[in-house]
């Protein structure tokens, strides 16, 4: 590893009072794209491309990526507050997040939210850093037999995320692959679903459906209840106490934040997963080696440790293949791409050899953004926390009002608030019902991948796809994580029985 670029383009960067100022900027345009739901860090990248459009190289790589890593770490905070995903990715962290603010550990849980996404977006980057050297054999092993096991491995957490009754949540997750299947077949191009509607040959929008089947019945259940998010009487001890207790959380878990930071930044290493499936892989293990799993799903700090560690660490590995091989890593980095062919800056083997002080560079940016994310929205965390004491009549208008211009701004089509309020209905039915509704989203998310994976892997090898080596290896941890969830579900129902 050279040294001299590494230590230099650190230097370079924190002298700069140019690249430091953008930085700064980047804080407050990222969060609020994140905090909007529907809006995320690709359109954040989109609007501010015209901003950097001829400005120095380095300096507008360095803007756009410091804006684009925090993207999610605003996202998480209408998603703990409100039960809102403020992106896609985000709504793992709903799952626990939402039912502490509403508990009133609102502020416990914005601490570990910032703590993990800080924790995670360095990792992230020291992960890009450590894997540049073993690089070109990672991202090239994966092809489409590789990302059908993956996506059937993350498909088997429904099991895990289906609470006391599996044939529910099963029952859910298909519903979401059957919606997964509404658009163009991908090998035949023939419409699937779309009822004669040309707005749904490109399938179902996901953050629509995320925000209908999380935020719409949340609000619609606080109306009925009347009062506040939040059920305790604590909102006027609402402080930074509150919120270093979350942080705490996270050096108490400090096992779980490493290694779900590893397989967020592994998960972002894919080309074509996505943010989405590592936050949900990162939650289920999270689930499956807790001790106490019943408590995920009604407050656990866990819950929401797991997802934002890997929110934050996909981006270190999503751009490795973006730089090294014009590879996007994710959804953002597709158009990370552009911006940088256009700032000047050719992605690909060359960029290794011949710019590795701009490598660097990026590296340093993803660390210093992250940590400079999480000191300003520790500053406001304790007034943020403080919302979910506000009177349901005043919120839920301004709740519905975000989901519905979030819908419509993912696509720019008004059909979506249509779609809102179809799989709202569904989701308030499912909540009222006490139904699971996360492998709802799993299902919508990884089927898309599953189906597409499989249809390549045929054609190219046949049923064998399921003999190479990376397959074989996949096939067996999925099968050995199902069977432990099995195994301790039995456990739980001996001691129980042992107890009485």
């Amino acid at each position: 590893m050279h040294l001299d670029v590494v230590f230099s383009s650190l230097r370079d960067l924190i002298t700069s009072p140019m690249a430091l100022g953008l930085i700064l900027l980047a804080m407050p345009i990222g969060s609020f794209f994140g905090i909007m739901p529907g809006l995320g860090g690709k359109l954040g990248i989109v609007l501010l491309i015209p901003f950097v459009f001829g400005m120095d190289p380095t300096l507008g790589a360095v803007f756009l990526l410091a804006m684009h890593s925090i993207v999610h770490t605003g996202g998480a905070i209408p998603s703990i507050l409100f039960g809102v995903p403020g992106t896609g990715p985000d709504a793992a962290t709903i799952v626990d997040g939402y039912p502490m603010a509403q508990k009133g550990e609102g502020g416990r849980a914005l601490g570990a939210m910032l703590a993990a996404s800080g924790v995670g977006g360095v990792i992230g980057a020291l992960f890009l850093a450590l894997m540049l050297p073993v690089l070109e054999p990672v991202v090239l092993a994966f092809g489409p037999a590789e990302f059908f096991v993956l996506a059937i491995f993350g498909i088997t957490f429904i099991a895990t995320l289906s609470g006391r009754s599996l044939i529910k949540g099963l029952c859910v997750g298909l519903l979401g692959l059957m919606l997964a299947c509404v658009g163009m077949d991908p090998q035949t191009g023939v419409a699937r679903f779309t009822f004669g509607q040309l707005y749904l040959w490109d399938g179902v929008d996901v953050v629509t459906a995320v925000l209908a089947i999380f935020a719409v019945p949340e609000m619609i259940a606080l109306g009925v209840k009347g009062g506040a998010v939040s059920s305790a009487q604590t909102a006027a001890r609402y402080g930074f106490r509150d919120v270093l207790a979350g942080m705490v959380d996270v050096a108490r878990h400090w096992g779980l934040t490493i290694r779900t930071s590893i397989i967020g930044a592994v998960v972002g290493l894919i080309p074509g997963l996505g943010g989405d499936v590592a936050c949900w892989v990162c939650y289920g293990h999270a689930v499956q080696t807790s001790k106490t799993p019943e408590r995920f799903g009604h407050g656990a700090v866990e819950g929401v440790i797991a997802p934002e560690t890997a929110n934050n660490s996909k981006e270190g590995g999503a751009l490795l293949p973006t730089l090294f091989f014009g590879i996007p890593g994710s959804s953002g980095m597709t158009v990370m791409i552009g911006a940088l062919i256009m700032l000047g800056i050719q992605p690909g083997p060359a960029l290794m050899i011949e710019n590795l002080h701009l490598v660097w560079t990026l590296i340093w940016t993803l660390v210093i953004a992250n940590i400079l994310c999480v000191i300003l929205l520790l500053a406001c965390a304790p007034w943020f926390s403080r919302l979910t004491f506000m009177r349901g009549s005043l919120l839920i208008p301004f709740v519905f009002l975000m989901a519905m211009v979030g819908s419509y701004l993912s696509q720019f089509a008004w059909e979506n608030m249509i779609l809102l309020v179809g799989i709202g209905a569904l989701g308030y039915l499912l909540y009222k019902w006490k139904w699971p509704r996360p492998p709802f989203v799993i299902g919508l998310v990884l089927g898309p991948i599953a189906e597409d994976s499989l249809n390549k892997s045929l054609a190219l090898w046949g049923p064998a796809f399921l003999l190479r080596p990376l397959s074989l290896v996949m096939i067996v941890i999925t099968i050995g994580s199902v069977a432990f969830y099995f195994w301790r579900r039995r456990r739980a129902k001996v001691q129980v029985a042992y107890d009485h």
